[in-house]
């Protein structure tokens, strides 16, 4: 009965969800309470005036600028997540969202010049350790599932005039866009000005400096398209 009653209520954000049948009573009691514990921590948005629908909070997850911060239903924040919303307009959170401990959604660092946006779309996974900027602007489309230690920076630091500090010559700012269906591995790096398009595969590993094409696997240091998804036609006639 508690392995009907679980399913169902995961089949609501996940239809085609299936418990494995491995999985005891004992650690489905296990995740029950956990979810009711991370449920309640969600609660203390309330002293920020916000109302948390299906918000899900491990221990220690921190928020700053919460009346800039949009969240969906549905949404997980592991153990040590900051979520800061230093920014022009708004981070904003999907649907059925999850990322893992210990990762930070930062949109900007700096008072002087903050950032400009974080939008991460519907059904998205990402996982521990993951660093995502807003500086110049970063969207994350829908259905995308990430690994471990993904970091996104949307931005650099100028360095053309050699007689001046680095840190003195000030940034510059494109934005990062990742599309929609993308499966981006552990330790994935993407810097400013990147577009990757709709459907594409990122190896593990990869420092990603240009903008790719819809439909690509990619991989390398610098990243490359390695190959496209799209079907050769010339094999099926």
């Amino acid at each position: 009965m508690i392995r009907d009653f679980l399913t169902n209520i995961i089949k609501k954000k996940n239809p085609d969800f299936t418990l494995d049948k491995a999985v005891g009573i004992d650690l489905l009691l296990q995740l029950v309470f956990s979810k009711v514990f991370q449920r309640l921590r969600s609660l203390k948005l309330l002293l920020y005036f916000r109302f948390p629908e299906k918000l899900f909070l491990g221990k220690n997850v921190r928020f700053f600028n919460v009346n800039n911060i949009v969240l969906g239903k549905w949404v997980q924040l592991e153990d040590e997540v900051v979520v800061s919303a230093l920014c022009k307009n708004k981070v904003t959170i999907g649907d059925n969202f999850k990322i893992g401990a210990f990762s930070r959604i930062i949109a900007s660092t700096s008072f002087n010049n903050i950032g400009e946006h974080i939008h991460i779309g519907n059904n998205v996974g990402i996982g521990e350790y993951a660093y995502l900027g807003g500086g110049g602007g970063l969207t994350i489309g829908n259905d995308c599932i990430v690994g471990q230690y993904f970091s996104c920076h949307p931005e650099n630091h100028n360095y053309e005039h050699r007689n001046e500090l680095i840190r003195l010559q000030g940034v510059s700012r494109k934005g990062i866009v990742v599309g929609n269906n993308c499966w981006i591995g552990a330790k994935v790096t993407i810097l400013d000005g990147v577009r990757i398009g709709n459907n594409c595969i990122i190896a593990a590993g990869a420092v990603v400096t240009k903008s790719m094409p819809a439909n690509s696997i990619i991989g390398g240091v610098p990243a490359k398209v390695l190959k496209s998804r799209v079907p050769d036609m010339t094999l099926m006639n």
